[in-house]
């Protein structure tokens, strides 16, 4: 399904950005009138990126400062353009010139039928082949400078909220944020030679049913629009589509 909302694309709406801030925190962060100026040593967009949400007066100083603060890092100027974006924030950066990245559907489903799949264990931090599996299938293509390492960074933002990590021997992981009614979804990854195999299908479902014992009554993801695979799984599993977002990099 790839046109319309989900029937709780209405009750996440600009939540959405907040939800995934507190769910993938950066270690660093600034607060800038209402902005956030977020800092992993360059490790994932999410984690290095501006959230710009709410009403800004002056629009184009936000922006400059915001150029500011990521030129002294060295680090090239993101903005996250979710649903809760400052309303004209996207027209001001094509102004600039800055080039749209990873547009990604935001997905929902019910959690009112997962129940706990036996067998399987969830942990409480990723251990170290969940975080190889992670790390080989997507975490590895995220460059960092200076002198943190950039697995060091991404387990700080791993491990910067409580969550639950599931990892299968034959080579799939994923991860699972309980966020009150919401259950957030991600780092889902199986390693190519384990795929085609239903692993992808027996993570998710245990994650679920995991977040339904915790409270959720839904559950939500972020996927790029180009991976048809995993768009093709999360349908499978009952998630439509609530939403849309994108980045925007500087020049």
């Amino acid at each position: 399904m790839d046109h319309g909302k989900s029937q709780f694309g209405s009750r996440l709406g600009s939540r959405f950005d907040s939800l995934v801030d507190e769910a993938w925190p950066a270690p660093h962060r600034a607060e800038a009138g209402g902005w956030v100026h977020r800092h992993a040593g360059g490790v994932t967009k999410r984690a290095n990126s501006v959230l710009a949400l709410g009403e800004r007066a002056d629009l184009p100083r936000a922006v400059d400062d915001a150029e500011r603060f990521y030129a002294g890092l060295r680090l090239p100027c993101v903005f996250s353009v979710g649903p809760g974006a400052t309303p004209g924030l996207d027209e001001e950066l094509e102004r600039r010139g800055y080039r749209t990245a990873d547009p990604t559907l935001i997905m929902t489903a019910p959690l009112a039928e997962a129940g706990a799949v036996p067998g399987v264990r969830i942990e409480a931090e990723p251990s170290e082949r969940w975080f190889g599996t992670w790390w080989r299938v997507d975490g590895g293509r995220h460059a960092a400078g200076g002198e943190t390492p950039p697995r060091e960074w991404a387990r700080r933002i791993l491990t910067g909220v409580a969550a639950g990590y599931l990892h299968l021997e034959e080579g799939a992981a994923g991860r699972a944020v309980p966020q009150g009614e919401w259950l957030g979804i991600y780092c889902m990854a199986v390693e190519p030679h384990a795929r085609r195999r239903g692993l992808g299908r027996s993570i998710m479902r245990a994650l679920l049913g995991w977040g339904r014992e915790r409270g959720a009554a839904h559950a939500y993801l972020a996927v790029t629009e180009a991976n048809a695979g995993a768009r093709a799984l999360y349908e499978r599993e009952g998630f439509t589509v609530a939403g849309r977002y994108h980045y925007r990099v500087g020049p």
